[in-house]
């Protein structure tokens, strides 16, 4: 009987182990989630992509992958994830952690429809719920304990991916990520290969992994879907390591920046502005080494050449050689080099470039833009910003008079001359020609020194611009065919995602080459930087009636922010399986509150470091009068030391004055920053 109880007490000690050890491991998975990679190693041939690479991601990381166009960031990922083997690593992570890739191409998408293959992103929560059913089957009198704590740390895990309301979940991703409820029917094979890829990003959201890799998510993305994507990240419950080049995007999304050059990965703290900052202080001193390098290796050159020949010097000669073959020549990462980039002169236009009255456009009976009339003028920069299907691409087409089958009126203004870049431009080439030949057919004379330097500007490099075009790829193409759009001189540019298939610093290039073209530019585009720092005015299409946006992209910006933000506070009603009450507000009045504290904040900042500067202006000027007061001939003379007393006291008097000014103000700065 006694050993009867004894054996009852180390069962139920047993049991009790065991739910503490499932509650225990459960914290551990929640808060130290870990993907930790050591030494990875991957050459192609003699080339190495990976090499000794190691980083750590966990449930907190915020991290993007930065690097040049082809320098292996999606080789990296794909490695991680097991899509590709590597020559060599060491990987330890988390008992049962869960990640989740989306790749920049070649998704396959099942055939199903959208709402099914999103579905497809709860798979393995369907697999704990059978587990509990599984579980609750089994339970005995002797075993309910035990059977019971992991009955209850299952139904956690489902409860914190909302599993039991996954269904308005999923549908909130969908619409975030701009497909429509009569989209949620279809099949995914009547959608375009960019659609596609939101399907499969929706898909990836509803997974809820531990850690999230993503290789160019915004690629085929509208501006509101963007939007939406920023704000879901930056509420992800678990780890992140993205590839993008929108500065924007990342600047919002990441705390961390590991840029990878010449298969070696360096990590550096803060968002991409802050990264690039940082990169911009080690560009010049690489730059100072390399310049003193390059002017080492000239000299050596010229020693060789010219003592190659004597018999005398062939020692000398010879370890200059040997010391050439063993240098190891500083570089400078092409995706942090400054490229330059200028267009033709713009030909004289009038003030109203182009006038468009009531214009429609409809196909079938779906209409795209309805009694539509605005002016282009004279050095503006136009952005069409919108969902994707609400006719960005249609209005340029018509302005550019490639499109005619619409009503209303179009007028050209004096002298216009039009160069357009459509996103199927790329047919327009030659796949005859190379990519050289290509720019020489429809170059200036005075362009044609200069073209290498452009191509190179536009990623061709080296070699590649003796590679025919027909074996290009899409994006090659593509950059191609802008190129040669920029080089025609016109006085008004349109321009249709031109900043597609282009890497940061290539975008950067072009920013600044239309910010100092002296012509007209309406462009098309869903990269916010780009925009913000582009457009003077903004014509956004939607479902409902086109709306301008006259030069304030931070009032756009937050009518977006603030379509999101109700977004948000669903999913979070959707987490807490509770619905919320809309609140109603007066987002203009509420913006312009906004604009005229962060104006007021601005302004109390300058007069905090004006203040600052004649305190310490008056600051140095008091000790030099304490160090003349200690001068013989200042100090031994009645008159003199009683003026310089005197005049210290003044100086000291307003430093107290301004100190107790600058305390007011700075106290009046914390208020309104609270």
């Amino acid at each position: 009987m006694i050993y009867a109880e004894y054996c009852k007490q180390i069962e139920y000690v047993c049991r009790l182990i065991a739910y503490c050890t499932a509650v225990h491991n459960s914290a551990i998975l929640d808060f130290m989630v870990t993907l930790q990679i050591q030494n990875l190693n991957l050459a192609f041939g003699d080339r190495d992509i990976l090499k000794d690479v190691s980083f750590t991601l966990d449930g907190k990381s915020r991290a993007a992958l930065a690097g040049a166009n082809g320098c292996g960031k999606s080789t990296l990922l794909k490695v991680i994830t097991g899509q590709l083997a590597s020559d060599g690593m060491n990987i330890s992570k988390t008992r049962g952690i869960h990640i989740s890739y989306l790749p920049q191409s070649d998704i396959v998408l099942p055939h199903k429809t959208v709402y099914e293959t999103a579905e497809e992103g709860y798979a393995r929560f369907k697999e704990t719920a059978d587990e509990i059913e599984r579980l609750r089957s089994e339970i005995t009198q002797e075993n309910y304990e035990a059977k019971l704590s992991l009955i209850d740390e299952l139904e956690r895990r489902l409860e914190d991916a909302s599993y039991d309301r996954r269904q308005a979940r999923i549908e909130q991703i969908l619409q975030g990520l701009g497909f429509r409820r009569s989209d949620f029917s279809r099949v995914t094979s009547e959608f375009s290969g960019g659609y596609q890829m939101r399907i499969a990003l929706a898909r990836i959201l509803v997974e809820s992994p531990d850690i999230l890799l993503l290789d160019e998510p915004t690629n085929y993305l509208d501006i509101e879907a963007i939007t939406w994507l920023k704000n879901y990240l930056k509420n992800f419950p678990g780890g992140l390591m993205l590839v993008s080049h929108d500065i924007d995007f990342l600047d919002e999304t990441v705390n961390v920046v590991y840029e990878l050059f010449k298969g070696k990965l360096t990590r550096y703290s803060g968002n991409y502005s802050s990264y690039l900052k940082q990169r911009e202080a080690e560009i010049e001193e690489i730059m100072h080494r390399y310049e003193e390098q390059q002017s080492e290796i000239e000299k050596t050159e010229r020693f060789i050449e010219r003592f190659r020949y004597k018999a005398t010097k062939s020692r000398q000669v010879q370890s200059r050689i040997t010391a050439l073959e063993k240098m190891e020549i500083v570089e400078i990462p092409d995706h942090l080099k400054k490229l330059s980039f200028s267009f033709p002169p713009a030909p004289h236009s009038g003030n109203d470039v182009e006038i468009a009255e009531h214009l429609h456009k409809a196909y079938g009976d779906h209409v795209i833009f309805n009694d539509l009339s605005f002016i282009v003028r004279k050095k503006e920069r136009l952005a069409i910003a919108g969902r994707n299907g609400t006719g960005k691409s249609t209005l340029l087409r018509i302005l550019a008079h490639q499109d005619d089958s619409f009503s209303g009126t179009l007028r050209d203004g004096a002298g216009l001359k039009i160069g357009y870049y459509a996103q199927e431009s790329e047919k327009t080439l030659n796949n005859a020609n190379t990519v050289l030949g290509e720019l020489e057919e429809v170059a200036d004379t005075g362009d044609l020194p200069r073209l290498r330097n452009m191509l190179g500007s536009f990623l061709f490099h080296d070699d590649d611009v003796f590679k025919s075009v027909s074996v290009l790829s899409g994006g090659e193409k593509s950059r191609l065919a802008l190129l040669k759009i920029l080089l025609h001189p016109a006085n008004l540019l349109l321009l249709d995602e031109p900043t597609n298939h282009l890497d940061i610093n290539t975008k950067e290039m072009l920013l600044e080459a239309i910010k100092a073209y002296d012509g007209t530019v309406v462009f098309v585009s869903h990269d916010t930087h780009f925009i913000k720092n582009l457009a003077t005015r903004i014509l956004y299409l939607s479902d409902e009636e086109p709306v301008f946006f006259e030069g304030d992209y931070d009032y756009f910006s937050y009518k977006l922010e603030e379509k999101e933000s109700r977004f948000l506070e669903r999913e979070k009603a959707v987490k807490a399986g509770k619905s919320q009450e809309r609140k109603t507000v007066s987002p203009s009045a509420d913006h312009r509150s906004q604009k005229e504290r962060r104006n007021q904040i601005q302004k109390l900042e300058k007069q905090l470091d004006a203040l600052m500067e004649r305190i310490d202006s008056l600051s140095a000027s008091i000790k030099a009068l304490e160090e003349k007061m200690g001068q013989p001939e200042i100090y031994s003379m009645p008159a003199k030391i009683s003026a310089v007393v005197k005049e210290k006291e003044t100086m000291e008097a307003e430093v107290e004055k301004l100190n107790e000014e600058w305390f007011s103000l700075s106290q009046e700065l914390e208020e309104l920053q609270k």
